[in-house]
């Protein structure tokens, strides 16, 4: 087993393995050689039938499922593009904020400004977020709250673009939050905690949890 396996393994299958990824690092390969290690390259090096199923943003933490069979690839991906998976995040955000709600409001990607996203009222692409308050605190003096996100649906930048629309951006967010914000923290406060969805071939519920490294 390779050192980033023996570090970021939580789960292996005949069917499937669940990774943590780390904050940083891409999950599957970008455009030039400075962009090719991921966690998809590296799990091929070890595992060369490793397939994809879904991704997180290079500066998330957190769960990651990829398929090691062609089965385990289309049913899990299928349960994603169902929304019958459960996912459960952790963010720091700037502000006190308290209470719980839904955002549900689409998210498109910004041509003008890329890899920017922003929110269009407009768009006929659905983006809904539940949110709720977990704790309020201060990090060297500015009040930030820890607080649970649970997309529903799975756009680029939802769960970012979302809290900055709430007026509370992630903290260390380098597209989303403004300078004093991102300097909060050494990396974006958003990771994947929970996961969870059914065995590709025995249908059980399978729950993954990871802990929440901020």
């Amino acid at each position: 087993m390779s050192d980033f396996l023996t570090k970021h393994l939580i789960h292996q299958d005949e069917d499937f393995i669940v990774i943590h990824k780390p904050a940083g690092l891409l999950s599957v390969p970008g455009r030039g050689d400075a962009l090719y290690d991921s966690v998809l390259t590296r799990l091929v090096a070890v595992e060369p039938k490793t397939l994809l199923i879904h991704r997180l943003d290079r500066d998330t933490s957190g769960i990651l499922v990829f398929a090691l069979t062609r089965l385990g690839q289309n049913r899990i991906s299928k349960q994603f593009q169902l929304r019958e998976t459960t996912k459960t995040y952790q963010a720091i955000v700037a502000g006190h904020i308290y209470d719980k709600g839904t955002i549900d409001i689409p998210v498109i990607y910004d041509e003008t400004r890329p890899p920017l996203h922003i929110v269009d009222q407009t768009h006929s692409k659905q983006a809904l977020t539940h949110w709720s308050a977990l704790e309020q605190f201060e990090i060297n003096g500015y009040p930030v709250t820890r607080i649970k996100l649970v997309p529903i649906t799975g756009r680029a930048h939802q769960l970012r673009v979302h809290m900055q629309y709430l007026g509370h951006p992630i903290i260390g967010d380098t597209l989303y939050a403004d300078a004093e914000q991102q300097q909060l923290k050494d990396r974006l406060c958003l990771h994947a905690y929970q996961l969870g969805f059914k065995h590709p071939k025995t249908e059980h519920v399978l729950h993954f949890e990871c802990p929440v490294p901020f």
